[in-house]
C-alpha cells in the first residue's frame, strides 16, 4: 500500500511540474513579489493582492499610491510598479480609484528606469530617467477607459515598457485637514493574447499662451503635420483649468476640417469616444484649439502647472497596425496660423456648464451639498443617456459602413498600401519615366539622369532642340532588388537623349523609347549596343518608319510581335513582327466633342494581358483605358470613372485579373485626387485605390506590378520610385471594424446587430466573469486549450502504463515483500530529491519652457513632471513641422 501511495505522490508532482511548464501570468509573479513590498495598509487595498488572475491569458494589476498625506497644495507624488511579467502583454482596460474632492488629476506613464526606487517620491525629481510614454490620464471624476477590441498598449518583451510610474496631482490638500491617509491610483487589464493593433497616445499641447486679465476671449492654437503611418483615432480627452471654455480637435486634409472631438475641460475629463472614425494619413494636419476667458483675473495668466496656472492639452488615443506602432507621439507647435481663419465656428462657441457643476469641479462644495449630489446625478445620468445614444449611433453607423465596403470588396482580399520600410525611395535619380519586372522580378528603372523634358526641349515641329548637349552620360537603367533596393545592374550610358516608356520581354531584353530621338531600341542586358533600333534618330514623323515622341513598347511573349504606342504627336498603335518589320497600326485622333472608341489624345502607356490576347492603352489626354485585340486592332472595351479624372497615364496587368493604373494631377478647381487604382479587369469595377505614406504623387508617369501584387509607381516630377504592397488580407469574406464582424450572410448580420441592440457592452472593464470576453476568448483560444490538454494527457498516460509495469514487475520479482517497497520507496526519495531541486528619464517641461516668452516660472518645477510634453529628440515620435511645401500646380498636357 505504501508504494501505490509513493507512486501516486510521484504521478501527482510529476504531472504538477508538466504543468507548470506552461507559462501563466501566475507563474511570474513571484519575481514581482519578491522585488516589490506589497505590505500596503488595509485602507488602501483591503488586502496585498495587487495581481489578480483571470485565467491563463488574463489578469489585473492594481496601482495605488501607498496611503499618502500630503502635506501642501499643488503636490505631485509619483509612485512606480513593476510590470509583473517577462513577456510582452498588452494594457487593454483601465479602471481609475480617485476622487475630484482629493486628487486634482492623474496620469500613468510607461518606461523602463524610475527615477526613483522609493515607494513614492516628489516628481519634482522627475518620472523616469529614460524615454517615458502616457498611457492614461484622469481628472475630474472621470469613468472608466476601455480600449476597442482588438487594440492593447503594448508593455513587457523586447520593445515594450517594463514600470508603470503614477503621478497624482493633489491640488487643494484642505481635504487632508483630518489627515487622513490618500490611495488613489488605477486598476489595469492586460492580457497576453496578442493584439492585432496597438494603442497609442498623441498629445496636443500649446506652450506659450498668455491669457491677458479681464479679457473675454483667448484663443491658443495648436498644428502639426503628421509624418508617420496610419492611425485609426478612437477617443479623446481635453484638459485645461478654470479658464478654459472649450477645446476642440481636428484633422485637416485638403482644407476639410475634420472634428475628432470637442469638449468642455470643466465637464468631467475623460477619454469620450470619437464620435465618428477617424482616420489620420501621412501629411495630413492635425489641429486644436482652447478657447480661454481672463474675465475675473487681476494678473496675466501663463501655462504652469498650478491650480491659478493654465494648460491647453488636447489627448488622442489612437492604434495603429503592431508592424508601424509609436505608443507616443506630441505636438506642440502651431506650424500654420493663418489656418486658423477657417476653423470650423463650432470651435469658438463655450460650451455651458451649470454654476453648481462648477463649483463642485472646482471643490467649492461644502455649501451647497445636498443641492450639487442631486445636479450631479441628474448630469450622470443625462451623460449615460446621450453615451448610449451615441454608443447607438456608432454601432448603426459602423454596420451601415461595415457592409458598404463588405459590397464593394467581395472581389478583392487585400488592401494596397506603400511599404514605408522600402529604401529606394532615398535613390538619387533623374526624372523616372519607365518601370519594369524582369525575368528575376527584379525592379528596372529608366531615368533621364541630369535631362530635363521643358518647354525648350522641343520646336514647334516635335524637332528635338537641345541636340548640342549630346546624349545622357549617365547609366539611365538601373537595375534594383526589390526588396532592398540594392543596386544589382546599370546600363543605358551615352545612348539616349531623351528616355520615355520600358519594357522587359521574356528573355529579359530591355525595350525602350526615346522622344527626343522618336526611336524604339532593342538592348540586351549585357550589350552595350542596341541589338534593334525603330525609326530615324532625331526626325519626326507619320509613316511607316518614323516615330513622333513614341511613348510605349510592349512585346507579345506568345509571338514576339513588338506593339508601340505612338504617341505625342501620332494617334496611334504601331505592330512590328519580331525582326522590326511593320505589320499594321490602328488609331486616330481624338475628334471634337466626345472621343470615340479607337481614338486616342496621348496614348502613353501598354499593358499586354496575354491569356486574353488583348492589348489595353493608357489613353492619357482622354482619361481613359482602352483595350484592343492583338490580331486585329479590334476595339473590344473602354474603362474609365470619374475618379480618373482628365488625365490616366499609367496601366499594369497582373495575370489573374487585376490591373493597376496611376492618374494625373486635377486641374484647378477639379476634385479627383492623384492616386494608384487596383481594378477588376474582368468587369472594370475599381476594387482598390492607394497613395504614397512618404512624400506625395506629383506627376506618377508609369506603374508595374508583380503577381504577388506589389506595385511600384515612378514619378517623373518627384523623381521617385515608390514600392506598394498589399496588407490587411481579409478571409471568408468578412469586414472587421471597431470589433464588429459582418459576415457575408443576412443570417449573421442580423444576429450581430440584435446582439449589439439589445446587449450593449458592460461598462465595467474589469468584470472577473464577463460572459462575452470569456467567449471571445475561448474561441480564440480553443487550439490553444485543445493542444495544451493533449500535451498534458499524452505523459500522464505514459506515467500510468510504467507505474502498472513497475507494479507489475514488483509482483512477480520481489513477491510484494518488504525489501521490494523498501527498494521503490529509495527510488522515490531520491525522485523527490530531484524534484524538490528542481523546484526550488522621465518628461521635464522646465528647460523646454524655459525658451519661450512669458510661461509662468510659479509652480512651474512640478508643471515639469506633469508629462505635457517631452524634450524633442530623433525617437519621441515628435511630429513638428519642419518644412512647409506647397502643391504644385497640375503640368501641362504637353509635357512628360
Amino acid at each position: 500500500m505504501a508504494g501505490f501511495v509513493s507512486n501516486l505522490l510521484i504521478l501527482h508532482l510529476l504531472f504538477q511540474n508538466i504543468c507548470l511548464g506552461f507559462r501563466s501570468p501566475l507563474s511570474v509573479f513571484k519575481r514581482y513579489k519578491d522585488t516589490k513590498d506589497t505590505s500596503l495598509p488595509n485602507e488602501c487595498l483591503g488586502s496585498d493582492q495587487l495581481v489578480i488572475s483571470f485565467g491563463l491569458l488574463d489578469f489585473a494589476l492594481d496601482i495605488r499610491m501607498p496611503a499618502v498625506t500630503p502635506k501642501q497644495s499643488d503636490t505631485y507624488l509619483c509612485m512606480s510598479v513593476p510590470l509583473p511579467v517577462d513577456d510582452e502583454a498588452y494594457v487593454v482596460d483601465f479602471k481609475p480609484h480617485a476622487s475630484m474632492d482629493t486628487v486634482h488629476h492623474m496620469l500613468l506613464f510607461g518606461c523602463n528606469e524610475p527615477s526613483s526606487t522609493e515607494n513614492y517620491w516628489d516628481c519634482d525629481e522627475g518620472t523616469c530617467k529614460d524615454k517615458s510614454n502616457i498611457l492614461y490620464a484622469w481628472a475630474r471624476n472621470a469613468p472608466p477607459t476601455r480600449l476597442p477590441k482588438g487594440v492593447g498598449f503594448r508593455v513587457g518583451g523586447e520593445t515594450g515598457s517594463r514600470y508603470f510610474v503614477l503621478q497624482v496631482h493633489y491640488g487643494d490638500v484642505s481635504a487632508f485637514r483630518d489627515k487622513h491617509k490618500d490611495c488613489s491610483g488605477v486598476t489595469l487589464h492586460l492580457t497576453h493574447q496578442k493584439q492585432p493593433l496597438i494603442a497609442g497616445m498623441y498629445l496636443m499641447m500649446s506652450v506659450n499662451t498668455v491669457i491677458p486679465p479681464g479679457k473675454k476671449v483667448v484663443d491658443a492654437d495648436i498644428a502639426c503635420h503628421y509624418k508617420r503611418s496610419p492611425m485609426h483615432l478612437f477617443a479623446y480627452r481635453v484638459h485645461t483649468h478654470r479658464l478654459g471654455k472649450v477645446v476642440s480637435g481636428y484633422r485637416v486634409r485638403n482644407g476639410q476640417w475634420s472634428l475628432i472631438g470637442r469638449q468642455s475641460p470643466q465637464l468631467p475629463q475623460a477619454f469620450y469616444p470619437v464620435k465618428y472614425p477617424v482616420d489620420i494619413s501621412y501629411d495630413d494636419i492635425l489641429a486644436a484649439r482652447c478657447v480661454f476667458s481672463g474675465e475675473g483675473r487681476t494678473t496675466e495668466t501663463h501655462i504652469g502647472g498650478t491650480a491659478n496656472d493654465e494648460m491647453c492639452n488636447f489627448y488622442i488615443m489612437y492604434y495603429m497596425e503592431a508592424k508601424h506602432a509609436v505608443s507616443y507621439m506630441t505636438c506642440t507647435e502651431n506650424t500654420n496660423p493663418e489656418m486658423f481663419r477657417n476653423i470650423p465656428q463650432e470651435a469658438n462657441i463655450p460650451i455651458p456648464v451649470k454654476s453648481d457643476v462648477m463649483k463642485m469641479m472646482h471643490g467649492h462644495h461644502e455649501e451647497t451639498k445636498d443641492s450639487d449630489t442631486s445636479s450631479l446625478l441628474q448630469q450622470d445620468k443625462k451623460e449615460e443617456i446621450l453615451d448610449q445614444e451615441t454608443k447607438d449611433s456608432d454601432t448603426s453607423y459602423l454596420l451601415q459602413q461595415a457592409k458598404k465596403e463588405e459590397a464593394e470588396i467581395l472581389d478583392q482580399d487585400f488592401h494596397t498600401e506603400e511599404a514605408v520600410e522600402w529604401t529606394g525611395l532615398d535613390l538619387k535619380l533623374g526624372q523616372v519615366s519607365g518601370l519594369a519586372l524582369d525575368p528575376k522580378n527584379n525592379l528596372v528603372v529608366f531615368h533621364r539622369g541630369d535631362r530635363v523634358w521643358d518647354e525648350n526641349s522641343f520646336d514647334s515641329k516635335f524637332v528635338y532642340q537641345q541636340r548640342g548637349l549630346g546624349p545622357i552620360e549617365q547609366n539611365t537603367i538601373i537595375v534594383l532588388n526589390p526588396s532592398t533596393a540594392k543596386l544589382l545592374h546599370s546600363t543605358g550610358k551615352s545612348l539616349f537623349y531623351l528616355p520615355h516608356g520600358l519594357s522587359v520581354d521574356k528573355n529579359g531584353n530591355y525595350w525602350v523609347t526615346d522622344v527626343a530621338l522618336h526611336q524604339v531600341f532593342k538592348l540586351g542586358a549585357n550589350d552595350k549596343e542596341p541589338l534593334l533600333i525603330l525609326g530615324v534618330p532625331l526626325q519626326p514623323g507619320s509613316d511607316k518608319n518614323h516615330f513622333c515622341q513614341p511613348t510605349d513598347v510592349a512585346v507579345d511573349p506568345v509571338t514576339g510581335s513588338i506593339y508601340v504606342s505612338d504617341g505625342y504627336c501620332n494617334s496611334r498603335i504601331i505592330q512590328f513582327s519580331p525582326n522590326g518589320l511593320y505589320v499594321m497600326q490602328w488609331g486616330e485622333d481624338t475628334s471634337l466633342g466626345r472621343s470615340r472608341p479607337g481614338q486616342f489624345s496621348i496614348p502613353h502607356s501598354l499593358a499586354l494581358i496575354p491569356d486574353l490576347s488583348q492589348l489595353c492603352v493608357a489613353d492619357r489626354e482622354n482619361g481613359r483605358i482602352q483595350c484592343f485585340r492583338l490580331e486585329t486592332g479590334e476595339f473590344t472595351r473602354e474603362i474609365k470613372h470619374k475618379a480618373f479624372g482628365r488625365e490616366l497615364f499609367a496601366v499594369s496587368y497582373v495575370p489573374g485579373g487585376l490591373l493597376f493604373a496611376v492618374n494625373g494631377m486635377p486641374y484647378p478647381g477639379e476634385a479627383e485626387s492623384v492616386q494608384g487604382f487596383v481594378m477588376n479587369f474582368s468587369t472594370g469595377e475599381i476594387i482598390d485605390t492607394f497613395i504614397p505614406l512618404r512624400k506625395s504623387f506629383e506627376m506618377p508617369h508609369d506603374i508595374v506590378a508583380s503577381e504577388d501584387r506589389t506595385v511600384f509607381v515612378g514619378d517623373v516630377h518627384a523623381k521617385a520610385v515608390w514600392k506598394f504592397a498589399p496588407v490587411e488580407k481579409m478571409e471568408h469574406r468578412s469586414v472587421k471594424k471597431a470589433g464588429i464582424e459582418v459576415q457575408e450572410t443576412k443570417e449573421s448580420e442580423t444576429i450581430v446587430e440584435a446582439r449589439l441592440k439589445n446587449k450593449p457592452e458592460s461598462r465595467d472593464p474589469l468584470e472577473n466573469m464577463d460572459k462575452q470576453h470569456l467567449v471571445q476568448q475561448a474561441s480564440s483560444t480553443g487550439v490553444s486549450f485543445v493542444l495544451i490538454t493533449t500535451l498534458l494527457i499524452i505523459p500522464v498516460v505514459v506515467l500510468l502504463v510504467i507505474l502498472v509495469f513497475i507494479r507489475w514487475r514488483k509482483t512477480t520479482v520481489y513477491g510484494g515483500n518488504s525489501d521490494g517497497e523498501r527498494k521503490l520507496d529509495s527510488n522515490s526519495g531520491r525522485i523527490l530529491g530531484r524534484l524538490r531541486g528542481k523546484g526550488g528619464g522621465g518628461i521635464n517641461l522646465g528647460n523646454f519652457f524655459a525658451s519661450h516668452k512669458g510661461y509662468s516660472r510659479k509652480g512651474f518645477d512640478r508643471l515639469s513632471t506633469e508629462g505635457s510634453d517631452q524634450e524633442k529628440d530623433e525617437d519621441d515620435g515628435t511630429d513638428s513641422e519642419e518644412e512647409c511645401s506647397v502643391s504644385p500646380l497640375p503640368p501641362a498636357p504637353s509635357s512628360s
